[in-house]
Protein backbone atom coordinates (compact mmCIF):
# COMPACT_ATOMS: atom_id res chain seq x y z
CA UNK A 1 0.00 0.00 0.00
CA UNK A 2 2.86 2.37 -0.67
CA UNK A 3 1.18 4.71 -3.34
CA UNK A 4 -1.88 5.53 -1.19
CA UNK A 5 0.29 5.89 2.42
CA UNK A 6 2.44 8.30 0.25
CA UNK A 7 -0.70 10.41 -1.11
CA UNK A 8 -2.38 10.55 2.26
CA UNK A 9 0.77 11.40 4.29
CA UNK A 10 1.29 14.31 1.65
CA UNK A 11 -2.50 15.69 2.14
CA UNK A 12 -1.78 15.07 5.70
CA UNK A 13 1.24 17.72 5.25
CA UNK A 14 -0.84 20.45 3.90
CA UNK A 15 -4.66 19.31 5.43
CA UNK A 16 -3.71 18.49 8.77
CA UNK A 17 -4.95 20.41 11.34
CA UNK A 18 -2.93 22.81 13.88
CA UNK A 19 -4.16 21.01 17.38
CA UNK A 20 -2.02 21.95 20.41
CA UNK A 21 -1.00 18.43 21.30
CA UNK A 22 0.54 17.96 18.41
CA UNK A 23 2.76 21.13 18.50
CA UNK A 24 6.60 19.78 18.61
CA UNK A 25 6.58 21.27 22.44
CA UNK A 26 3.73 19.16 23.91
CA UNK A 27 4.75 16.82 26.97
CA UNK A 28 4.34 13.34 26.61
CA UNK A 29 1.71 14.07 29.08
CA UNK A 30 -0.59 16.13 27.21
CA UNK A 31 -0.37 13.80 24.90
CA UNK A 32 -1.95 11.07 26.67
CA UNK A 33 -4.62 13.60 28.26
CA UNK A 34 -5.75 14.16 24.46
CA UNK A 35 -6.34 11.25 24.08
CA UNK A 36 -7.85 10.01 26.86
CA UNK A 37 -10.36 13.41 26.13
CA UNK A 38 -10.64 12.59 22.53
CA UNK A 39 -12.34 9.14 23.05
CA UNK A 40 -15.64 8.91 21.42
CA UNK A 41 -15.28 12.87 21.56
CA UNK A 42 -14.71 15.46 18.58
CA UNK A 43 -12.13 17.62 18.90
CA UNK A 44 -14.26 20.88 18.41
CA UNK A 45 -15.56 19.81 22.65
CA UNK A 46 -11.92 18.68 23.64
CA UNK A 47 -9.88 21.53 22.66
CA UNK A 48 -11.26 23.96 25.64
CA UNK A 49 -10.66 21.58 27.96
CA UNK A 50 -7.39 19.82 27.35
CA UNK A 51 -6.46 23.72 26.96
CA UNK A 52 -7.79 24.49 30.43
CA UNK A 53 -6.76 21.19 32.00
CA UNK A 54 -3.14 21.47 31.14
CA UNK A 55 -3.30 24.80 32.61
CA UNK A 56 -4.37 23.76 35.62
CA UNK A 57 -2.73 20.65 36.08
CA UNK A 58 0.20 20.60 33.41
CA UNK A 59 2.33 17.34 34.59
CA UNK A 60 1.56 14.10 36.15
CA UNK A 61 2.29 15.17 39.93
CA UNK A 62 -0.06 18.14 39.46
CA UNK A 63 -3.03 16.23 39.16
CA UNK A 64 -2.18 13.47 41.49
CA UNK A 65 -1.43 16.07 44.23
CA UNK A 66 -5.61 17.17 43.48
CA UNK A 67 -8.98 15.04 44.46
CA UNK A 68 -10.63 12.40 42.30
CA UNK A 69 -13.73 15.16 42.89
CA UNK A 70 -11.28 17.86 41.40
CA UNK A 71 -10.82 15.76 38.01
CA UNK A 72 -14.44 14.74 37.75
CA UNK A 73 -15.94 18.25 38.31
CA UNK A 74 -13.27 20.06 36.33
CA UNK A 75 -14.23 17.36 33.41
CA UNK A 76 -17.43 19.16 33.23
CA UNK A 77 -20.60 17.52 30.08
CA UNK A 78 -17.07 16.59 28.48
CA UNK A 79 -18.87 12.91 28.65
CA UNK A 80 -18.23 9.70 29.80
CA UNK A 81 -17.13 10.84 33.45
CA UNK A 82 -15.50 7.76 34.19
CA UNK A 83 -12.55 8.75 32.28
CA UNK A 84 -11.28 11.28 34.38
CA UNK A 85 -11.64 9.04 37.22
CA UNK A 86 -9.16 7.12 35.43
CA UNK A 87 -6.88 9.61 34.06
CA UNK A 88 -6.40 10.71 37.75
CA UNK A 89 -5.76 7.54 39.07
CA UNK A 90 -3.48 7.21 36.49
CA UNK A 91 -1.70 10.13 36.99
CA UNK A 92 -1.25 8.85 40.91
CA UNK A 93 0.57 5.84 39.23
CA UNK A 94 2.78 8.14 36.98
CA UNK A 95 3.59 10.03 40.12
CA UNK A 96 4.20 7.04 42.23
CA UNK A 97 5.89 4.22 40.54
CA UNK A 98 7.65 6.70 37.35
CA UNK A 99 8.47 10.04 39.47
CA UNK A 100 6.08 11.72 37.58
CA UNK A 101 7.33 10.79 34.01
CA UNK A 102 4.89 9.08 31.42
CA UNK A 103 6.28 5.70 30.54
CA UNK A 104 7.45 5.06 27.19
CA UNK A 105 6.64 1.63 25.79
CA UNK A 106 3.32 0.13 25.42
CA UNK A 107 3.81 -2.52 27.75
CA UNK A 108 3.91 -0.41 30.49
CA UNK A 109 1.54 2.04 29.65
CA UNK A 110 -1.00 -0.57 29.59
CA UNK A 111 -0.38 -1.77 33.08
CA UNK A 112 -1.71 2.02 33.67
CA UNK A 113 -5.15 2.44 34.95
CA UNK A 114 -7.38 3.23 32.02
CA UNK A 115 -4.89 2.80 29.80
CA UNK A 116 -5.96 0.45 26.74
CA UNK A 117 -4.50 -0.97 23.50
CA UNK A 118 -5.24 1.96 21.67
CA UNK A 119 -4.13 4.77 24.08
CA UNK A 120 -1.00 3.11 24.74
CA UNK A 121 0.20 2.68 21.17
CA UNK A 122 -1.28 6.24 20.40
CA UNK A 123 0.95 7.58 22.98
CA UNK A 124 3.79 5.52 21.96
CA UNK A 125 3.94 6.92 18.42
CA UNK A 126 2.67 10.72 19.38
CA UNK A 127 4.48 11.53 22.74
CA UNK A 128 7.88 9.52 21.71
CA UNK A 129 8.06 9.18 18.17
CA UNK A 130 8.74 5.24 18.16
CA UNK A 131 6.38 2.96 15.52
CA UNK A 132 3.44 1.69 16.78
CA UNK A 133 -0.01 0.63 15.25
CA UNK A 134 -2.78 2.88 16.30
CA UNK A 135 -6.27 1.55 15.25
CA UNK A 136 -8.73 3.99 16.12
CA UNK A 137 -12.18 3.93 14.54
CA UNK A 138 -11.25 6.36 11.96
CA UNK A 139 -7.83 4.65 10.91
CA UNK A 140 -10.10 1.22 10.73
CA UNK A 141 -12.39 2.88 8.45
CA UNK A 142 -9.83 4.29 6.21
CA UNK A 143 -8.38 1.11 5.87
CA UNK A 144 -11.51 -1.02 5.84
CA UNK A 145 -12.30 0.72 2.68
CA UNK A 146 -9.35 1.74 0.70
CA UNK A 147 -7.98 -2.46 1.36
CA UNK A 148 -11.16 -4.41 2.08
CA UNK A 149 -13.34 -2.37 -0.23
CA UNK A 150 -15.87 -2.36 2.51
CA UNK A 151 -18.06 0.89 4.09
CA UNK A 152 -17.10 -0.22 7.41
CA UNK A 153 -14.86 -2.21 9.80
CA UNK A 154 -16.33 -5.42 12.05
CA UNK A 155 -17.79 -4.50 14.60
CA UNK A 156 -14.84 -5.47 17.11
CA UNK A 157 -11.34 -5.71 16.20
CA UNK A 158 -9.55 -8.77 14.80
CA UNK A 159 -6.63 -10.35 14.44
CA UNK A 160 -6.61 -9.98 10.44
CA UNK A 161 -7.18 -6.53 11.05
CA UNK A 162 -4.12 -5.98 12.97
CA UNK A 163 -2.23 -8.02 10.65
CA UNK A 164 -2.97 -5.72 8.08
CA UNK A 165 -2.18 -2.34 9.82
CA UNK A 166 0.88 -3.28 10.93
CA UNK A 167 1.96 -4.39 7.06
CA UNK A 168 0.76 -0.60 6.52
CA UNK A 169 2.23 1.07 9.41
CA UNK A 170 5.56 2.29 7.59
CA UNK A 171 9.10 0.43 8.76
CA UNK A 172 10.47 4.25 10.23
CA UNK A 173 9.98 5.20 13.59
CA UNK A 174 9.09 9.12 12.60
CA UNK A 175 7.08 8.30 9.08
CA UNK A 176 4.84 5.52 11.02
CA UNK A 177 4.17 8.39 13.43
CA UNK A 178 3.06 10.60 11.16
CA UNK A 179 1.17 8.12 8.81
CA UNK A 180 -0.91 7.08 12.28
CA UNK A 181 -1.82 10.46 12.56
CA UNK A 182 -2.62 11.42 8.64
CA UNK A 183 -4.53 7.80 8.51
CA UNK A 184 -6.95 9.19 11.78
CA UNK A 185 -7.20 12.52 10.35
CA UNK A 186 -8.33 11.63 6.90
CA UNK A 187 -11.08 9.61 8.51
CA UNK A 188 -12.25 12.45 11.04
CA UNK A 189 -12.06 14.98 7.94
CA UNK A 190 -12.82 12.95 4.75
CA UNK A 191 -13.46 9.12 4.53
CA UNK A 192 -16.39 9.62 7.11
CA UNK A 193 -18.81 7.39 8.43
CA UNK A 194 -22.05 9.16 7.26
CA UNK A 195 -20.72 11.63 4.75
CA UNK A 196 -17.45 10.83 3.46
CA UNK A 197 -15.83 13.11 0.81
CA UNK A 198 -14.38 11.36 -1.87
CA UNK A 199 -14.03 13.74 -4.38
CA UNK A 200 -11.64 15.50 -1.75
CA UNK A 201 -9.54 11.86 -0.89
CA UNK A 202 -5.90 11.67 -1.55
CA UNK A 203 -6.11 8.00 -1.85
CA UNK A 204 -9.40 7.49 -4.00
CA UNK A 205 -7.88 6.12 -6.95
CA UNK A 206 -6.82 2.90 -4.97
CA UNK A 207 -9.85 2.93 -2.90
CA UNK A 208 -11.72 -0.26 -3.43
CA UNK A 209 -15.06 0.27 -1.42
CA UNK A 210 -15.10 3.71 -4.30
CA UNK A 211 -14.07 2.01 -6.98
CA UNK A 212 -17.30 -1.11 -6.34
CA UNK A 213 -19.74 1.80 -5.91
CA UNK A 214 -19.68 2.56 -2.41
CA UNK A 215 -21.83 -0.51 -1.54
CA UNK A 216 -23.42 0.03 2.15
CA UNK A 217 -22.47 -1.61 5.08
CA UNK A 218 -24.85 -5.24 5.70
CA UNK A 219 -26.29 -4.20 8.86
CA UNK A 220 -26.09 -1.15 11.20
CA UNK A 221 -26.28 -0.88 14.73
CA UNK A 222 -29.00 1.42 15.85
CA UNK A 223 -27.90 3.95 18.43
CA UNK A 224 -29.80 3.89 21.55
CA UNK A 225 -31.98 7.14 22.64
CA UNK A 226 -29.78 9.84 24.55
CA UNK A 227 -32.98 11.33 26.19
CA UNK A 228 -33.99 9.39 29.61
CA UNK A 229 -31.15 7.04 29.19
CA UNK A 230 -29.30 5.74 32.41
CA UNK A 231 -26.35 7.69 31.03
CA UNK A 232 -28.46 10.79 30.38
CA UNK A 233 -29.20 10.65 34.51
CA UNK A 234 -26.08 10.16 35.56
CA UNK A 235 -24.87 13.20 33.21
CA UNK A 236 -27.62 15.32 35.05
CA UNK A 237 -26.59 13.97 38.67
CA UNK A 238 -23.38 14.66 38.19
CA UNK A 239 -24.02 18.08 37.08
CA UNK A 240 -26.24 18.94 39.76
CA UNK A 241 -22.81 17.67 42.74
CA UNK A 242 -20.51 19.83 40.52
CA UNK A 243 -22.64 22.82 41.09
CA UNK A 244 -23.49 22.00 44.53
CA UNK A 245 -21.06 23.77 47.19
CA UNK A 246 -21.65 21.14 49.73
CA UNK A 247 -23.49 17.74 49.57
CA UNK A 248 -26.57 17.16 48.63
CA UNK A 249 -29.79 14.90 48.47
CA UNK A 250 -29.91 14.16 44.84
CA UNK A 251 -32.77 11.99 45.14
CA UNK A 252 -34.74 14.87 46.82
CA UNK A 253 -33.74 17.28 44.27
CA UNK A 254 -36.74 19.11 42.18
CA UNK A 255 -34.59 19.21 39.07
CA UNK A 256 -34.87 15.37 38.75
CA UNK A 257 -38.24 14.91 39.47
CA UNK A 258 -38.87 13.97 35.95
CA UNK A 259 -36.69 11.04 36.44
CA UNK A 260 -38.74 7.53 37.69
CA UNK A 261 -37.57 6.85 40.92
CA UNK A 262 -36.31 3.30 40.36
CA UNK A 263 -34.24 4.60 37.31
CA UNK A 264 -32.99 7.30 39.70
CA UNK A 265 -32.23 4.92 42.07
CA UNK A 266 -30.20 2.77 39.97
CA UNK A 267 -28.03 5.68 38.42
CA UNK A 268 -27.25 7.09 42.26
CA UNK A 269 -26.17 3.48 42.52
CA UNK A 270 -24.29 2.93 39.97
CA UNK A 271 -22.17 6.19 40.61
CA UNK A 272 -21.67 4.98 44.08
CA UNK A 273 -20.26 1.93 43.07
CA UNK A 274 -17.91 3.86 40.00
CA UNK A 275 -16.68 5.94 42.61
CA UNK A 276 -17.83 8.84 40.75
CA UNK A 277 -19.70 9.87 43.60
CA UNK A 278 -19.42 9.28 47.40
CA UNK A 279 -22.05 9.09 50.34
CA UNK A 280 -21.80 12.17 52.54
CA UNK A 281 -24.75 11.05 55.19
CA UNK A 282 -26.68 7.92 54.82
CA UNK A 283 -29.38 9.40 57.62
CA UNK A 284 -29.74 12.23 55.10
CA UNK A 285 -29.26 10.72 51.93
CA UNK A 286 -26.92 13.25 51.04
CA UNK A 287 -23.63 12.55 48.13
CA UNK A 288 -20.78 14.39 46.92
CA UNK A 289 -18.46 13.99 44.57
Amino acid sequence: MGAPVDAILAWFAREGRALPWRESGASPWGILVSEVMLQQTPVSRVLPLWTAWMERWPTPGALAGATQADAVRAWGRLGYPRRAQRLWECAVAIEERFSGRVPSDQATLRDLPGIGEYTAAAVVAFAFGRRAVVLDTNVRRVLARIVAGTAAPAPHLTGAERALAAEVVPLDSATAATWNVAAMELGALVCTSRAPRCDACPASKWCRWLAQGRPVAASRRVASPWAGSDRQVRGRILALLRAASSPINVAGSSSLQDVEPGQLDRCIEGLVSDGLIHVSSAERGTHEL
